[in-house]
Order: structure tokens, then C-alpha cells, then sequence
């Protein structure tokens, strides 16, 4: 009977501290440090379905992203599938990993600028990970469906999509740094100037002090100089 609790116990020890590692993901790709996140969930990887769904997950995002690049050529595209491969047998064990591989079949449709096919998937995952927060459930792990897809929007040049999700993503909690940089970004291809200085500057501010300099933060500086944010800030 002892050795067949201490098999159980070592068999649940690999989730023990699932929660924590995502959370660590979650804040490097707070820092748009997603090779760093993808790397922390592998260390963790162990048979835990939390950490392998979010390790997945972010794999595929980073892989869709790159795929982009080159025009979602079925080549780019395969460590896109491959991640939604490891997903499939997790979907039956929760819902998070259904909202992780619909946020990825909705990747793999930016990455081809399959507009009407992402907006279906987005608009799918977006109401399930409602759903999820509703009962106290967990969402999609490390970046929420809303985030993806104002990231994703903004990817295909739809900008007014991109505000509206952005916004709505602002709306339901605490406006997180990828959803300020987002803004910014779509603000400004949209020709709101002011807006846009004003949401680089509130990423610039709430930036921590030993935060790095991401490419990112280097973005919103440099945007910073531009005339029209110096009159707004009064200098």
C-alpha cells in the first residue's frame, strides 16, 4: 500500500508546480520574450497536460508567426500542425487545450491572410475562453485568445479589428503590456497619432526597471521622439 501511494505521489509530483512555471511564461512573454517562455514550459514537460498544452501552444504561435514570413507555404506551416498534433489528444482532457489549437488553426490561417477563416476561429476561441473565465476556469495559458487575436488582426491589416479586440481585451481586465503595444501599433497605422503616443508611452512607463530593452521597448522610444508625441506630453 506504501509503495503504491509513493507511485501515485511521484506521479502527480511532475503538476505539482505547473502553475508556477506557466505564470513564469506568462511574464517573459509579458517582455514579448516568447522564445524565452517556450523555453521555460519545456523544462516542465514531464506528463503534466497544464504545462504541455501551454508548451504547445506557444511553440505553434512562435512557428505561425515565422510561417508569416513566407507566406504560409505548407513547409513554414508544418511545425504549426505539429504542434496542433500534440494538442489533439489533450482536448478531450480539457478545455484549454481546445482553445490553444483553435487559436492555432486561426494562426495558420493569418499566416496564409485566410482573413474569413481566422475571424471564425478567433471569434470561437474568444467566446470559449469567456466561457472558461466565467466558471473560474483557466483560458488559453501565456497569451489569452483576445491578445492572439488583436495580435493576429493587426497581422492581416485589419486595424479596426485589431482596435475593437485590443480594446475589448483592455475592457475585460487590467490592460496587459502586449495588448498596450498592440494598441500603439494599430493606433498608428490607423492615423491616430495621440492615441498611439499615448499607449507607447504608458508601455514605456509600466515597463519594470530590470526589464530588459526588448526590440519592443526600443520601438515605443524611438516612436516617442516623434513631434506630435512631444507636443502631446507638453515638452
Amino acid at each position: 500500500m506504501i509503495a503504491l501511494l509513493l507511485t501515485l505521489a511521484l506521479g502527480q509530483s511532475p503538476c505539482r508546480d505547473s502553475a508556477d512555471v506557466i505564470a513564469a511564461a506568462r511574464e517573459r512573454a509579458s517582455r514579448f520574450d516568447l522564445q524565452g517562455a517556450s523555453l521555460g514550459l519545456a523544462f516542465d514537460l514531464s506528463g503534466c497536460t497544464d504545462t504541455t498544452v501551454a508548451y504547445w501552444y506557444v511553440r505553434g504561435v512562435l512557428a505561425a508567426r515565422e510561417a508569416y514570413r513566407y507566406g504560409g507555404s505548407p513547409e513554414s506551416l508544418e511545425p504549426v500542425r505539429a504542434a496542433i498534433s500534440q494538442l489533439a489528444p489533450r482536448v478531450t482532457e480539457t478545455r484549454v487545450a481546445e482553445i490553444a489549437t483553435l487559436l492555432l488553426r486561426a494562426a495558420s490561417s493569418a499566416a496564409q491572410s485566410e482573413r474569413d477563416e481566422m475571424g471564425l476561429l478567433l471569434e470561437h476561441a474568444i467566446e470559449l475562453e469567456r466561457q472558461q473565465r466565467a466558471a473560474g476556469l483557466p483560458g488559453a495559458p501565456v497569451i489569452s485568445a483576445q491578445e492572439l487575436a488583436g495580435d493576429l488582426w493587426l497581422q492581416v491589416h485589419r486595424f479596426e479589428d485589431a482596435r475593437r479586440t485590443y480594446l475589448d481585451a483592455s475592457q475585460q481586465e487590467r490592460p496587459t503590456r502586449r495588448v498596450t503595444l498592440g494598441l500603439a501599433r494599430t493606433l498608428s497605422r490607423l492615423g491616430d497619432l495621440p492615441a498611439s503616443c499615448d499607449q507607447y508611452r504608458a508601455l514605456v512607463m509600466g515597463w519594470p526597471s530590470r526589464g530588459g530593452e526588448p526590440p519592443e521597448l526600443i520601438e515605443a522610444r524611438t516612436f516617442l521622439k516623434r513631434r506630435e508625441c512631444r507636443a502631446g506630453s507638453g515638452q
